[in-house]
């Protein structure tokens, strides 16, 4: 029956890995796999696109809407 281990170790400098064998003979020849972790991709987004975002999620305003809710907001600094 065919045997494998499962060895976790440290990219070294100069990109290199060593692992240790214990029931390996020197000359054995042996099969190495090399599983890359998983890297979390962050999508690099533009203001604009961030803006365009925001806004889809929020109804549109009407100028007078805007227009009430600032004078709303004046009033509210003299009380």
């Amino acid at each position: 029956m065919q045997s494998a281990l499962h060895i976790t170790t440290k990219v070294l400098p100069g990109n290199k890995i060593e692992i240790e064998i214990p029931e390996a003979q020197i000359g054995d020849s042996v099969d190495v796999f090399v599983v890359l972790p998983e890297k979390v991709k962050t999508k690099k987004r533009s203001v604009i696109e961030i803006l365009k975002d925001v806004h889809s999620k929020r109804p549109p305003k009407s100028a007078e809407e805007i227009d009430r809710y600032l004078q709303e907001e004046r009033e509210s600094w003299d009380s």
